[in-house]
Protein backbone atom coordinates (compact mmCIF):
# COMPACT_ATOMS: atom_id res chain seq x y z
CA UNK A 1 0.00 0.00 0.00
CA UNK A 2 1.31 3.53 -0.94
CA UNK A 3 2.42 6.18 2.02
CA UNK A 4 -0.44 7.83 3.43
CA UNK A 5 -0.09 11.57 4.15
CA UNK A 6 2.49 12.33 7.56
CA UNK A 7 3.21 9.00 7.61
CA UNK A 8 6.67 9.07 6.10
CA UNK A 9 9.93 7.37 7.40
CA UNK A 10 12.44 9.24 9.27
CA UNK A 11 15.16 10.65 6.94
CA UNK A 12 18.97 9.82 7.51
CA UNK A 13 20.38 12.57 9.92
CA UNK A 14 23.46 12.77 7.35
CA UNK A 15 21.67 13.80 4.51
CA UNK A 16 22.84 16.85 2.98
CA UNK A 17 20.63 19.76 3.59
CA UNK A 18 19.83 20.28 0.18
CA UNK A 19 18.80 16.32 -0.50
CA UNK A 20 16.76 16.51 2.95
CA UNK A 21 15.28 19.83 1.31
CA UNK A 22 14.38 18.35 -2.26
CA UNK A 23 12.76 14.81 -0.64
CA UNK A 24 10.64 16.79 1.95
CA UNK A 25 9.13 18.96 -0.84
CA UNK A 26 8.73 16.04 -3.07
CA UNK A 27 6.53 14.19 -0.23
CA UNK A 28 4.58 17.13 -0.17
CA UNK A 29 3.63 17.54 -3.48
CA UNK A 30 2.78 13.71 -3.45
CA UNK A 31 0.78 14.76 -0.24
CA UNK A 32 -1.09 17.09 -2.61
CA UNK A 33 -2.16 14.76 -4.95
CA UNK A 34 -3.78 12.49 -2.52
CA UNK A 35 -2.65 9.47 -4.29
CA UNK A 36 -1.31 6.40 -3.29
CA UNK A 37 2.34 5.19 -4.60
CA UNK A 38 0.37 2.89 -6.72
CA UNK A 39 -1.99 5.27 -8.11
CA UNK A 40 1.09 7.97 -8.34
CA UNK A 41 2.73 5.39 -10.64
CA UNK A 42 -0.12 4.70 -13.03
CA UNK A 43 0.33 8.62 -13.51
CA UNK A 44 3.26 8.87 -14.43
CA UNK A 45 6.33 6.99 -16.16
CA UNK A 46 7.73 5.50 -12.88
CA UNK A 47 6.56 2.82 -10.30
CA UNK A 48 5.58 2.07 -7.03
CA UNK A 49 9.03 0.66 -5.89
CA UNK A 50 10.75 3.37 -7.65
CA UNK A 51 8.80 6.52 -6.15
CA UNK A 52 9.38 4.60 -2.84
CA UNK A 53 12.80 4.96 -3.15
CA UNK A 54 12.85 8.30 -4.50
CA UNK A 55 11.09 9.67 -1.42
CA UNK A 56 13.14 8.02 1.03
CA UNK A 57 15.91 9.56 -0.29
CA UNK A 58 17.45 5.74 -0.87
CA UNK A 59 18.06 6.81 -4.89
CA UNK A 60 18.35 10.44 -6.58
CA UNK A 61 14.79 10.48 -9.13
CA UNK A 62 15.47 11.75 -12.40
CA UNK A 63 14.50 15.01 -13.65
CA UNK A 64 11.84 13.45 -15.25
CA UNK A 65 10.18 12.02 -12.00
CA UNK A 66 10.37 15.22 -10.51
CA UNK A 67 8.58 17.49 -13.10
CA UNK A 68 6.29 14.29 -13.70
CA UNK A 69 5.16 14.57 -10.05
CA UNK A 70 5.09 18.56 -10.23
CA UNK A 71 2.63 18.04 -13.23
CA UNK A 72 0.05 15.70 -11.05
CA UNK A 73 0.09 17.94 -8.33
CA UNK A 74 -0.98 20.81 -10.46
CA UNK A 75 2.23 23.12 -9.66
CA UNK A 76 4.84 24.72 -11.66
CA UNK A 77 8.01 22.88 -11.50
CA UNK A 78 11.04 25.42 -12.12
CA UNK A 79 11.80 26.08 -8.38
CA UNK A 80 11.10 22.13 -7.52
CA UNK A 81 13.77 21.17 -10.85
CA UNK A 82 16.02 24.09 -9.38
CA UNK A 83 15.87 22.36 -5.98
CA UNK A 84 17.00 19.22 -7.97
CA UNK A 85 19.93 20.22 -9.54
CA UNK A 86 21.39 21.15 -5.88
CA UNK A 87 20.84 18.42 -4.60
CA UNK A 88 21.51 15.60 -6.99
CA UNK A 89 25.39 17.21 -6.77
CA UNK A 90 25.71 16.49 -3.00
CA UNK A 91 23.84 12.81 -3.23
CA UNK A 92 25.57 10.65 -1.00
CA UNK A 93 26.89 7.67 -3.47
CA UNK A 94 24.87 9.85 -6.36
CA UNK A 95 27.17 8.11 -9.12
CA UNK A 96 26.32 4.20 -7.69
CA UNK A 97 22.77 4.68 -7.04
CA UNK A 98 21.67 6.45 -9.35
CA UNK A 99 23.41 5.01 -12.41
CA UNK A 100 24.65 8.61 -13.81
CA UNK A 101 21.12 10.25 -12.54
CA UNK A 102 23.25 13.14 -11.39
CA UNK A 103 24.51 14.00 -14.84
CA UNK A 104 20.42 14.48 -15.89
CA UNK A 105 20.49 11.31 -18.18
CA UNK A 106 17.42 9.61 -18.92
CA UNK A 107 16.41 7.25 -16.26
CA UNK A 108 17.04 3.45 -16.27
CA UNK A 109 14.63 1.00 -18.13
CA UNK A 110 14.39 -0.59 -14.60
CA UNK A 111 13.02 2.28 -12.48
CA UNK A 112 10.84 3.36 -15.64
CA UNK A 113 7.30 1.42 -16.32
CA UNK A 114 5.90 1.18 -19.79
CA UNK A 115 3.01 3.57 -19.70
CA UNK A 116 -0.37 3.10 -21.78
CA UNK A 117 -3.19 4.90 -21.43
CA UNK A 118 -5.81 2.80 -19.86
CA UNK A 119 -8.12 3.87 -23.15
CA UNK A 120 -5.86 3.02 -25.47
CA UNK A 121 -7.36 -1.03 -26.72
CA UNK A 122 -4.66 -3.88 -27.02
CA UNK A 123 -3.07 -4.50 -30.51
CA UNK A 124 -5.71 -5.62 -32.85
CA UNK A 125 -4.50 -8.31 -35.51
CA UNK A 126 -4.18 -6.56 -38.71
CA UNK A 127 -7.56 -6.27 -40.22
CA UNK A 128 -8.50 -8.63 -43.14
CA UNK A 129 -7.74 -6.57 -46.63
CA UNK A 130 -10.64 -5.10 -48.70
CA UNK A 131 -12.30 -8.41 -50.60
CA UNK A 132 -11.32 -7.85 -54.45
CA UNK A 133 -13.82 -6.16 -56.68
CA UNK A 134 -15.98 -9.24 -58.51
CA UNK A 135 -14.94 -9.31 -62.36
CA UNK A 136 -17.13 -7.70 -65.22
CA UNK A 137 -20.14 -9.64 -66.17
CA UNK A 138 -19.43 -11.83 -69.37
CA UNK A 139 -22.77 -11.23 -71.73
CA UNK A 140 -24.30 -14.74 -72.40
CA UNK A 141 -23.32 -16.79 -75.52
CA UNK A 142 -25.72 -16.55 -78.07
CA UNK A 143 -27.77 -20.30 -78.42
CA UNK A 144 -26.98 -22.28 -81.32
CA UNK A 145 -30.23 -22.71 -82.08
CA UNK A 146 -30.92 -18.90 -82.32
CA UNK A 147 -28.03 -19.14 -84.80
CA UNK A 148 -29.35 -22.02 -86.63
CA UNK A 149 -32.91 -20.40 -87.21
CA UNK A 150 -31.11 -17.25 -88.30
CA UNK A 151 -28.98 -18.80 -90.59
CA UNK A 152 -32.39 -20.95 -91.97
CA UNK A 153 -34.18 -18.03 -92.36
CA UNK A 154 -31.72 -16.44 -94.51
CA UNK A 155 -31.22 -19.50 -96.42
CA UNK A 156 -35.16 -19.29 -96.97
CA UNK A 157 -35.00 -16.06 -98.40
CA UNK A 158 -32.42 -16.53 -100.67
CA UNK A 159 -34.30 -19.46 -101.91
CA UNK A 160 -37.37 -17.23 -102.29
CA UNK A 161 -35.83 -14.29 -103.84
CA UNK A 162 -33.67 -16.92 -106.76
CA UNK A 163 -37.52 -19.47 -107.15
CA UNK A 164 -38.53 -15.39 -108.35
CA UNK A 165 -36.02 -14.45 -110.21
CA UNK A 166 -36.29 -17.80 -112.34
CA UNK A 167 -40.47 -17.73 -112.51
CA UNK A 168 -39.55 -14.00 -114.04
CA UNK A 169 -36.82 -15.48 -116.63
CA UNK A 170 -39.23 -18.17 -117.56
CA UNK A 171 -42.15 -16.03 -118.24
CA UNK A 172 -40.42 -14.09 -120.36
CA UNK A 173 -39.27 -16.39 -122.85
CA UNK A 174 -42.59 -18.05 -123.34
CA UNK A 175 -43.82 -15.18 -123.92
CA UNK A 176 -41.55 -14.60 -126.77
CA UNK A 177 -42.35 -18.18 -128.43
CA UNK A 178 -45.68 -17.82 -128.25
CA UNK A 179 -45.81 -14.52 -130.95
CA UNK A 180 -46.92 -15.51 -134.26
CA UNK A 181 -43.92 -16.31 -137.16
CA UNK A 182 -45.86 -14.32 -140.21
CA UNK A 183 -44.66 -11.42 -141.73
CA UNK A 184 -46.93 -8.41 -141.49
CA UNK A 185 -48.82 -8.19 -145.09
CA UNK A 186 -48.56 -11.99 -145.96
CA UNK A 187 -51.64 -14.45 -147.11
CA UNK A 188 -52.72 -17.58 -145.98
CA UNK A 189 -52.94 -19.93 -149.08
CA UNK A 190 -56.24 -21.54 -150.06
CA UNK A 191 -55.72 -25.14 -149.66
CA UNK A 192 -55.48 -27.14 -153.16
CA UNK A 193 -58.68 -27.86 -154.53
CA UNK A 194 -60.77 -25.19 -153.21
CA UNK A 195 -60.36 -22.62 -155.57
CA UNK A 196 -62.41 -23.46 -159.05
CA UNK A 197 -60.91 -22.50 -162.59
CA UNK A 198 -62.53 -19.50 -164.32
CA UNK A 199 -65.84 -20.38 -166.29
CA UNK A 200 -66.25 -23.27 -164.89
CA UNK A 201 -69.77 -24.04 -164.31
CA UNK A 202 -71.54 -26.15 -161.35
CA UNK A 203 -73.42 -28.62 -161.73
Amino acid sequence: MGTRAGAWQPLPDELPPEVRHLVEQLRRLKDRTGLSLVALGSRTAYSKSSWQRYLNAQQPPPREAVLALCRVAGVDGARTAAGWELAVKVWPRAAEASGGAAGGSEPSPADIRTETPAETPADSPPSAPAPAPPPPARRPAPSWRLVACSALAVIALLLVSLLWIVTQVTGVRGGADQEPSLKPGASVSEPLGTREAPGTATE
